[in-house]
């Protein structure tokens, strides 16, 4: 199992979204680099839902339930999609300011590629911002 952190902006579907859902397509990622991210995205995967915009933190955890493919919606094989489930909300988000203030984020693509939608998350790095959410 892997894990991932997946950037969507609230006003367009936030993790409340998701929870009312229950499960979703993860699309319009363009990005080649997260598109490639993407690619290498397996069932079972965990991945936080993080907020951009004005919102800036980590608030829920999603489940990859189905492997990527080509999206339906488009005419392009090179823009994959999967699918997500909603897990669990976490119990206090973790904002973009509390991880590049923590001393155990340095390396984290979610701080040094900002723009990338779709980062992968070490087990390191999960474990981390799974406590920051119980404080």
């Amino acid at each position: 199992m892997a894990y991932w952190l997946l950037k969507t902006e609230p006003n367009v579907y936030s993790y409340s979204d998701l929870d009312r859902d229950g499960s979703t397509v993860w699309d319009g990622v363009a990005n080649n680099l997260a598109l490639k991210h993407i690619r290498t995205i397996g069932v079972g995967d965990l991945a936080l839902i993080y907020h951009t915009g004005d919102e800036r933190r980590a608030v829920g955890i999603g489940q990859v339930i189905s492997a990527p493919y080509p999206d339906p919606k488009l005419n392009d094989p090179k823009m994959t999609v999967f699918d997500i489930a909603k897990v669990a909300p976490l119990n206090r988000p973790v904002s973009l300011a509390e991880i590049k203030a923590h001393p155990g984020f340095t390396g984290f693509d979610l701080i040094r590629n900002s723009r990338l939608s779709v980062v992968p998350v070490s087990t390191e790095h999960w474990h981390l911002i799974m406590e920051l959410s119980q404080t």
